[in-house]
């Protein structure tokens, strides 16, 4: 239960002042984007929701605007406990107490009256975080034409519709405001997926010791998570540790830690000597940089085209080896008896193979033998060439039907559900080369034909029914991802996958919060000796939506147990803690860490880190050297021009962020 809900803030004649930011949306990521925004940046925010109960929670009593003004709550208590322990009234707990409340609205539609009460035209950013991609698209061409200077992030499933329809929106800020700064217009329209972003932290989950990966500039940064080092060992820090686990992290027991679990948490971006001191913890490293290939396809499970594994049976493919070892025993006996020539004794056996009506009449007995045998083989060349035939249409008419699990199938992770999430955890998984059997209810879901074209076998039916989870091989599985969009089914998933398989490796996708919670403890309490792991793509998903709304570059989000960590890119002038400091000096335990900087010339730089270079059309061409310098030297110092690629804590960025402001003005 959620408890008791706090009065929401009511503030219907009084409109918002200049320069706050409006999220828009009907689930989860729109409360946990407005608590980022405030809790966090100390922006003021405006919260537009629609009536009604959630979507994906309509077992929740509870409406969309009881459970944000729910979750404002907890988090406003929690940051008034953190002040009060720290002895001051705010000072270590939310530095943003001068902020008013977030403003809740109830819209069924962002249309332009609302969008118009909600102060759109005196924003500084509007978030479109809707489910729904048309109507973000529509809300934001709305916002657009009542505000051209409006920073938009926009959330959009379809990634190419995405790419097309933030150059249209920037096409559109740049007719509205000629002359603007091609860095402002860069900022002005940001496209994200929650799917994209959250995808790589949940394919992760099925993995131990798995990598995260971050793209700059067509350049893979891997974190990569290592156990504690042995008695009488030295952990290798690689190019420098990001992170320290929680002490409890490599046990299966073990709470996994976040940012109320005090010391037991896991610390992000420590220093040299709280490295030195933590014993028995993991640590999560910058392992390598290496050159990222242009994008490719996802990898199948399969050949490519119709392989003849899987046209022909095992079964006909023996009787067809075993065919031509009788036909070539014919051959070498006709050399061996008669002398003949290697050419003339296989065009004869083939003539008696096929029944050719060449009668041995007078030949030597040995000949007549010979061709009496090469008529029996004979015989059973027919059915043999009816059953490849029949085979071959079989083939052809099922090779548009998804493949069954195989039945020497092991080590695979059984993926629940084949929703946006679900599609795009799979292709994370593919690229992996990891095996995975899919499980999905719908046979018209999004995800059936990309698992079809990928050969991905795929078990449709409903998961809570018996055998479901025995087709997809559960009980030689290495992992199960439960990631539909119902909490009740992939609960029920798992305690059934548990029983089956009690060492299963678990990770769950649970909206509710203190629902995910109460799993959480109960599967970890009563499954000892296996991983049970929780995530919300929300919660992984908010802070890189957060960045964009402050108009910065996000490369990524990398997730440590329950926290997550940023990489983002920025420009050094106006940064008061990096400028004019040395890379040593300017790297502050626990917030941020300075690990590349851009050599490109300013005028040469590519507006997009994440981006890959442009590679020339020619395959062997080599692509163009990168820009970025990943060995520092700790006495550099840091200029206005430079940009730098930086990994920070999600309060870290904020600082850092806040700071700016405070020293350029807003346009």
């Amino acid at each position: 239960m959620l408890g008791f809900v706090p009065p929401l803030p009511q503030q219907p004649g009084r409109p918002p002042s200049a320069g706050h930011m409006i999220v828009c949306g009907d689930d989860a990521l729109a409360r946990r984007l407005a608590v980022e925004l405030r809790y966090v940046y100390g922006e003021r925010v405006t919260l537009l929701l629609p009536p009604g109960r959630d979507a994906n929670s309509p077992e929740t009593p509870l409406t969309q605007r009881g459970r944000a003004a729910a979750l404002f709550g907890r988090m406003s208590a929690a940051m008034n406990r953190a002040g009060n322990g720290g002895g001051t009234t705010g000072g270590s707990g939310d530095t943003n107490a001068g902020v008013e409340a977030v403003r809740i609205m109830e819209a069924p539609e962002p249309s332009d009256d609302v969008l118009e009460e909600a102060g759109v035209d005196r924003a500084a950013a509007l978030a479109l975080v809707y489910d729904d991609d048309e109507r973000n698209i529509r809300a934001a061409l709305t916002a657009r034409r009542l505000n051209p200077r409006l920073r938009l992030v926009i959330r959009l499933y379809n990634r190419k519709l995405g790419q097309h329809l933030e150059e249209l929106l920037d096409q559109a800020a740049a007719v509205a405001m000629p002359g603007i700064d091609p860095a402002l217009l860069d900022a002005s329209t940001t496209v994200l997926s929650d799917a994209d972003t959250a995808a790589p932290a949940l394919a992760a989950t099925a993995l131990t010791g798995s990598s995260k990966i971050i793209q700059a500039e067509g350049l893979l940064l891997r974190a990569a998570e290592r156990p504690p080092p042995r008695p009488g060992e030295t952990a290798d820090p690689g190019l420098c540790t990001l992170a320290l686990l929680s002490s409890t992290t490599n046990d299966p027991a073990g709470a996994e830690g976040s940012d109320s679990s005090g010391d037991e948490a896991p610390q992000l971006l420590p220093d040299e000597s709280a490295v030195a001191a933590a014993t028995g913890r993991g640590t999560v490293v910058l392992e390598a940089v290496s050159r990222a290939d242009p994008d490719r396809p996802a990898t199948r499970m399969g050949g490519r085209g119709a392989p003849l594994a899987q046209v022909f049976s095992r079964r006909l493919r023996w009787s067809a080896l075993g065919f031509a070892a009788a036909a070539l025993a014919l051959v070498i006996a006709s050399l061996l008896t008669t002398e003949d020539t290697a050419i003339h004794s296989t065009y004869l056996t083939l003539l008696d193979l096929l029944g050719m009506n060449d009668p041995a009449e007078g030949a030597p007995p040995a000949r007549q033998i010979i061709q009496l045998l090469s008529g029996i083989a004979g015989l059973l060349l027919l059915p043999l060439l009816l059953a490849a035939v029949l085979e071959a249409f079989g083939t052809l008419r099922t090779a548009s039907s998804l493949r069954r699990p195989p039945r020497g199938l092991s080590g695979h992770v059984v993926l629940l559900g084949l929703g946006k999430i679900g599609t795009r955890v799979l292709v994370r998984l593919r690229e992996l080369d990891i095996p995975v059997v899919v499980v999905e209810e719908d046979p018209e879901a999004r995800g059936i034909p990309l698992a079809r074209s990928m050969h991905v076998p795929t078990v449709v039916g409903d998961v809570t029914q018996e055998g479901v989870l025995e087709a997809a091989k559960i009980r030689r599985a290495r992992a199960l991802l439960a990631l539909t969009s119902i909490d009740t089914t992939n609960l029920e998933a798992a305690l059934y996958a548990r029983s089956v398989k009690p060492d299963l490796r678990v990770a769950l996708r649970l909206y509710d919060d203190e629902f995910a919670t109460a799993v959480y403890r109960t599967l970890r309490t009563a499954h000892p000796g296996a991983l049970t792991r929780s995530r919300s793509v929300s919660h992984l998903a908010a802070p890189s939506f957060a960045v964009a709304m402050m108009g910065r570059q996000i490369l990524g989000a990398v997730p440590v147990e329950r926290k997550v960590m940023l990489f983002a890119a920025l420009e050094v002038a106006g940064h008061p803690q990096l400028e004019g400091h040395t890379v040593e000096q300017a790297f502050r335990a626990g917030a941020w860490r300075v690990l590349a900087i851009d050599a490109t010339p300013p005028a040469d730089r590519t507006p997009d880190l994440a981006a890959n270079p442009p590679y020339h059309p020619d395959g062997d061409a080599v692509p163009p050297p990168s820009g970025l310098v990943w060995d520092l030297h700790p006495g550099y110092v840091l200029r206005a021009t430079d940009r730098v690629v930086i990994a920070a804590t999600r309060r870290g960025l904020a600082e850092l962020l806040r700071r700016q402001r405070s020293v350029v003005p807003r346009r």
